[in-house]
Parts: C-alpha cells; structure tokens; sequence
C-alpha cells in the first residue's frame, strides 16, 4: 500500500507538475526516510502520523546533523506528498501544513574563472566522435547555461544552426528560445557532422541531440560522468557539475554588464529572486575593482 502511494504521487510530480528526475529521486527518497521513521514509532499508516511525530523526526534529523536546507526539502517533499494524499482522499488534513521551514543558509553558488574554463576546454579530445560529442556539451552548457534535463532532452530539430538559437523545455512545461554563442555552434556543427554520424547503431533515438556510443540517448548521470571526466583529463582540482556551468554563464554575463532580467530569461527562471543570487558575485567583482582602481578607496 505505501510503495503504491509513493509510486502514485511520484508519478503525479512527473506528470503534472514536471518535476525532474534529480527532484523525484530526492523526494522518493526523503519520503522511504520519514516512513522508516513512523515504523520506528510503530506507526501504521501515513493518516496516523501527528504534528509531534513530526517534531520528533525533525529533532532527530538534527542529531545526525543534516544541513538546513536539505531539512528544508524534506519538508517541502512530505508537505507535498500529503497534499497529494489529501486530494486523493487518503487523509484529511496535511500535517506538515504548520511546520516552519527552516531558511537556507546564504551561499553564495560556485562558477569558473575564466581561466579555468580554458583548462576544461583545452583538455577534450575532439579527434574522436565521442570527444566531438563531449566538447559539444561542455561548449552549449557554459553557452547558454541550460540545466542537464534541459540538455538531454534536447532533439535534432531544436537547434537552428541558421539563426543560432536553441528552442528549451524547461520546468513546469515552460519553454524557450536561447541563442547559441560561436565557439559553441562549431563544437556542435563538428559533433553533428563528423562524431554524432558514428554514434547511431540505435535508431530508436534518432530525433535526440546527444547520444551515447550506442546511439542511445544521454542520461542526467551520463553527462555528469563526462565533465568528471573532462575536470581529470585536465589535471585540475576544481568541482564541476552541470549547475556550475550554468552558475558559471550567469555570472560572467552579470560580470560583462548583462541586465538581471535578460539574464533571467535566458535561465528560464519564472522568479527574479533566483536570478538575484547571482549578483552578490558581481558585487564581490565590482569592490575588488574598485579598491584596486579608484585612488581613494
């Protein structure tokens, strides 16, 4: 019964609410953990669960020292789960409705210099197809700070090598237009035209943009492995991940005086707020320069 539930609402975030697999598996998962819980306490069923049970789970979630904000998302993911519950007429009232979430500690997101962007790119191997196939990736991520469900579902037909532009499903069915920089559309144009051809063995994939060595289309993991990868080719002690790229884009376009809402859109955010973050970066760029530039400073 509890596996069906959990299988229904992950369902319904897929579905409905356009959720990406990264957000599903972290919601599955801090629903499993919070019913481990309940059994611990020898509680049955999702409907018996009450507000000092819930007290109980997040004083112990602070013993094991988890950080504030993934207590804030296992929250927000068992308050959605019974706001599920409740439209299907499972319970009758969302426990978790009246709980506080914690606020995020201010950090402030990670991104390249420059410098260390050269490093990255310098260290593909675009003589093979599967090399053309990972600068392309590396080159249309920092191009248009796309995020990776955002890449790997992207299609043949969504890039308009004429104009330069990419058309973008992002969340919540929202969709865009994001232009494609010059060094990005001739990694692609090389991919598409001398690596991706040696790449079809799988014709079941054949609209998508970035295949395997199969043909098959590329996961959320499969990219993140090929910038692991890339980051050890280039002997560098850096972090990467798909979200740095794109926190990597939006600050050098905040840095080169890019607008916060052209930005904005560009990121396909709905709130500016999100946008926001990024310019604490700017600031931090624009006191260094300052104090290094003006006499009196």
């Amino acid at each position: 019964m509890v596996s069906e539930l959990i299988k229904q609402f992950i369902t319904y975030l897929q579905l409905e609410k356009q959720a990406s697999n990264h957000t599903t598996l972290n919601y599955k998962n801090d629903i499993l953990d919070f019913y481990a819980f309940t059994k611990s306490l020898k509680i049955s069923t999702f409907v018996d669960v009450s507000y000092n049970d819930i007290r109980d789970y997040l004083t112990v979630l602070h013993q094991k020292a988890y950080s504030r904000n993934s207590i804030a998302r296992k929250i927000s993911a068992l308050r959605s789960f019974y706001s599920f519950l409740m439209r299907e007429e499972i319970v009758k009232e969302n426990p978790f409705q009246s709980v506080t979430t914690p606020k995020g500690g201010k950090r402030l997101p990670t991104f390249f210099f420059e410098e260390e962007l050269a490093k990255l790119f310098d260290s593909t191997d675009t003589s093979k197809p599967l090399g053309k196939r990972n600068n392309a990736i590396l080159e249309l991520l920092y191009a248009t700070g796309i995020r990776v469900s955002e890449c790997v579902s992207l299609n043949l037909m969504d890039y308009d090598n004429d104009i330069g532009t990419l058309f973008v499903r992002g969340k919540g069915k929202k969709e865009r237009y994001v232009p494609v920089g010059s060094f990005a559309m001739e990694a692609l144009n090389d991919y598409l035209n001398n690596g991706r051809p040696h790449l079809r063995s799988n014709q079941t994939n054949k609209d998508a943009l970035f295949v395997n060595y199969r043909g098959g289309r590329l996961s959320d993991r499969s990219i993140r492995t090929i910038l692991n990868n890339i980051v050890r080719d280039a002997s560098t002690a850096s972090r990467i991940s798909p979200h740095v790229l794109r926190h990597t884009f939006a600050t050098h376009m905040l840095n080169e005086g890019a607008d916060l809402r052209t930005v904005q859109e560009l990121l396909g955010h709905s709130r500016l707020s999100s946008t926001q973050v990024y310019t604490h970066v700017t600031k931090d760029r624009l006191r260094d320069v300052y104090r290094s530039a003006h006499p009196r400073a």
